[in-house]
């Protein structure tokens, strides 16, 4: 039986050569909700696990030179609850956050391993394909950033390279009028995980929707990011017409399975019911903006 070997580095670089050098036997340690539930089931077991939460990039919540707000990837989710400006600018993604787990559960998880479990129903993660979030790694051959919906490749795998490690995400400035909001829908009203979960992200100017993202989960293999929807939001003043045509667009984006917690044809269904609502939310939001 290999021995279990456990490591907290300092700095990321010694992570990520440590990560690298463990190959397919390194797990990184953010927060655990989700690596300690498969250790204990046996459906992962590490020869090495990196914890990150002594590197200080990782726990910071830093506001950009214009103005975004920059993530460590094992922040957790009541950090950035109590953190004194995030939520007023990106609420939605803040409310998606939220939603991993119990209070208990968000004292340690975080969204980057929400991200890096690869769920297609991850919270998180339509939530930050709305908000447009650019995510940084580090590997053996230095850092690169992609964009978050770049990230998941199917259940359980992202698009990393080896010993690549989540730094964190970048989220953008706000525009004047701008705002987000996240829903899912769930069998239970908490602690559940999202039989669909949606995201919105839009700017308001004279009440026209001059920007906007959508964030689709728990619908196809990966979180999408659906464009058509947000093209028919663009240049609408979110009346009717645009709002069934978005909602249209994220219905044909779908590629969902049957299983106990939904069919196809019902989770293609609220996927533009979510639509309409979030948007709504969204809307309501960026007008007091």
């Amino acid at each position: 039986m290999t021995e279990l070997r456990y490591l907290a580095p300092n700095s990321l670089d010694e992570a990520v050569s440590a990560f690298a050098a463990a190959g397919s036997a390194g797990r990184i340690l953010a927060g655990g909700t989700d690596l300690l539930v498969q250790m204990r089931a046996g459906v992962v077991k590490p020869g090495l696990i990196v914890d990150i939460k002594k590197i200080a990039e990782m726990t910071a919540i830093e506001e950009t030179a214009d103005g975004g707000f920059r993530i460590g990837a094992a922040v957790s989710g009541m950090a950035l609850h109590d953190h004194a400006k995030f939520g007023k600018v990106w609420p939605g993604v803040l409310e998606a956050v939220n939603l991993i787990g119990s209070k208990q559960v968000q004292g340690r998880a975080s969204a980057g391993g929400n991200l890096c479990n690869g769920s297609p129903a991850g919270d998180s993660v339509p939530a930050m394909v709305a908000a447009g979030a650019i995510v940084t790694v580090q590997g053996p051959n230095g850092r690169r950033e992609m964009p978050v919906e770049q990230v998941p490749a199917g259940p359980g795998r992202t698009n990393f390279k080896p010993g690549e490690i989540l730094v964190s995400f970048t989220l953008p400035p706000r525009p004047k009028g701008s705002s987000d909001a996240y829903l899912r829908m769930i069998p239970r009203t908490e602690m559940d995980i999202a039989v669909v979960g949606l995201g919105v992200s839009l700017t308001l100017k004279d009440g026209v929707c001059t920007a906007a993202r959508v964030g689709l989960g728990a619908v196809a293999p990966t979180v999408l990011l659906v464009e058509a929807a947000s093209k028919a939001l663009i240049g609408s003043k979110l009346d009717d017409a645009a709002l069934n045509a978005a909602a249209a667009a994220c219905s044909a984006a779908c590629r969902p399975i049957d299983d106990k917690r939904g069919t196809i044809a019902y989770r293609t269904k609220v996927a533009g019911v979510l639509l309409k609502r979030t948007t709504a939310i969204a809307a309501q939001r960026a007008k007091r903006n």
